[in-house]
């Protein structure tokens, strides 16, 4: 698969973790390249975008706080993962987050391994346990607003069981955007995919292939759980999907959603 840096189909494309209240890790982060006049795909050449070692080349924004600022040290490396953890909130108050990767593609391949540990913190929404994500195609950081939850963007969701009953996870959000599906017009906020429930603290291997505006598929350990295509960004929105209301006053920054 090609990544295209010199015309990106949004400002900032690939980007985005959404942090799980509790720690989610991220082993492995890959965007995947090759020369756009190469259509050898044995050619292709991985890019690893976590080093093993620090948040070089990400940038967190958190709700609430200015771009930059790790609001309780949301996140950090835990054991050389790349984390998000709660454990130095007493109480979440709608402070989503999310890291933003420096380079730009529209055309590429994100490998990942995720897992879901600890308990949710206090203040956690029930809908955010065990709740994070991949954002695919994103609005830059620049653009985001300091209340802003969410950028816009499609975002791969993933997600872990409780324990009990199903929750699939690879699964399609949409904040200010939309998809066709099934060869319909797609607007709702969420659709589930075809995956199994990943129960308890085991990794989870994911994938996104993504063909700039044209197609997108998800992929949870090798099968293909969700696919759709023509994605169009920046529809007109309502704005309280994006943004929490809160009569805490904002001293910093903002971004997104997820609890664990």
């Amino acid at each position: 698969m090609e990544i295209n840096q010199t015309k990106p189909f949004m400002n900032s494309i690939l980007k985005a973790v959404k942090p799980l209240m509790a720690i989610l890790s991220f082993s492995t982060i890959y965007g995947c390249t090759s020369p756009a006049q190469n259509a050898d795909a044995a050619k292709e050449e991985w890019v690893q975008l976590y080093n093993g070692k620090d948040m070089t080349g990400w940038t967190p924004k958190i709700a609430g706080y200015p771009v930059g600022e790790n609001y309780n040290n949301t996140f950090r490396i835990i054991e050389g993962n790349l984390s998000s953890s709660y454990d130095d909130y007493s109480e979440f108050t709608n402070e989503y987050g999310h890291l933003f990767y420096k380079d730009k593609y529209s055309h590429y391949r994100l490998k990942a391994r995720y897992r879901f540990v600890g308990d949710q913190v206090k203040g956690g929404a029930g809908w955010a346990y065990r709740n994070n994500g991949l954002m695919l195609h994103s609005q830059s950081i620049e653009s985001m607003g300091l209340k802003q939850s969410f950028p816009i963007s499609l975002e791969m969701q993933l997600l872990g069981g409780s324990g009990e009953g199903e929750r699939s996870t690879g699964n399609l959000c949409t904040p200010g955007s939309d998809v066709i599906l099934d060869g319909e017009f797609f607007t709702p906020h969420c659709v589930n995919s075809t995956s199994k429930t990943y129960h308890g603290d085991q990794w989870v291997n994911v994938e996104a292939i993504v063909l700039g505006d044209s197609i997108v598929h998800h992929v949870v350990e090798g099968d293909t759980v969700l696919t759709f295509t023509k994605p169009t960004m920046g529809r007109k929105i309502d704005w309280r999907r994006l943004y929490h209301h809160s009569s805490r006053k904002p001293s910093h920054t903002i971004c997104k959603h997820r609890v664990t």
